[in-house]
């Protein structure tokens, strides 16, 4: 095996680390697989697969944030699933030339509003941490995104996510981490039943994604808040940019 076949599993655990504090790991691990001889369609199915077990990591990372949130999870997860399977249904009858089209500009409006919304929140009396209808409407958008697509997901779940009232960055994370997993993994089930997962690669990337996603959650846990935000601001503004100029 050369050493581009090699290169997903490394790659596959800085993805895992990226997906704990925003997303886009899949702009790493995706290229990588590529790299590797592995055609693009089954490529993407790969990538998800194996990203998905790094979610997982992610989301078990940030346990106490999640178990703190629970009364919060249900709304959300809710029009998640349904917006998954949705957008898996578009992902099989639909050509994804439209959604690539409008990513640049749902990751620049995405990172703007994350960057800006502790000043917008400060200017709301304080209420009771719960999400809007609204939010729970652009939820359910983006969980169609995700299924369908889902580049750049974390940042618009975040910027969603970010006038909930959250008491912590991580809390918002943690919830964040849980909704992908549910996406993700609603979204996976075509790429199973259409048989298009290259398992030799998969089953590799899926261990060091776990690594590195649970490493991640770990690490930005104990890191000032303000360091995972920027991280998050960083990462939207350099996918924005990668997109744009695609």
């Amino acid at each position: 095996m050369n050493a581009s076949a090699l290169l997903p599993d490394g790659v596959a655990f800085v993805a895992g680390v990226m997906n704990s504090v925003a997303g886009g790991g899949s702009f790493l691990s995706f290229p990588a697989l590529i790299a590797a001889g592995v055609p693009a369609i089954h490529a993407n199915a790969t990538n998800s697969a194996a990203l998905w077990v790094g979610n997982i990591g992610s989301a078990r990372g940030y346990a106490p944030e999640v178990r703190e949130q629970r009364r919060l999870l249900a709304p959300v997860l809710a029009v998640s699933v349904i917006g998954a399977l949705a957008g898996a249904i578009l992902l099989i009858r639909t050509p994804a030339l439209l959604f690539e089209r409008m990513i640049p500009w749902l990751l620049l409006f995405a990172t703007i509003v994350f960057a800006v919304s502790p000043f917008l929140r400060r200017r709301r009396a304080a209420a009771a941490v719960r999400h809007a209808p609204w939010q729970l409407a652009a939820q359910l958008l983006v969980a169609v995104y995700g299924g369908y697509f889902g580049a750049g997901m974390g940042i618009l779940m975040l910027a969603i996510l970010s006038f909930t009232g959250f008491p912590t960055f991580n809390a918002a994370n943690a919830v964040k981490n849980v909704l992908s997993v549910a996406i993700n993994g609603v979204a996976l089930v075509p790429f199973i039943v259409a048989g298009i997962i290259d398992w030799r690669y998969a089953i590799p990337m899926a261990v060091t994604a776990l690594a590195g996603g649970y490493a991640g959650a770990h690490l930005f846990r104990r890191l000032p808040p303000i360091y995972g935000r920027c991280t998050v601001i960083v990462i939207g503004v350099a996918m924005t940019i990668v997109f744009f100029r695609r």
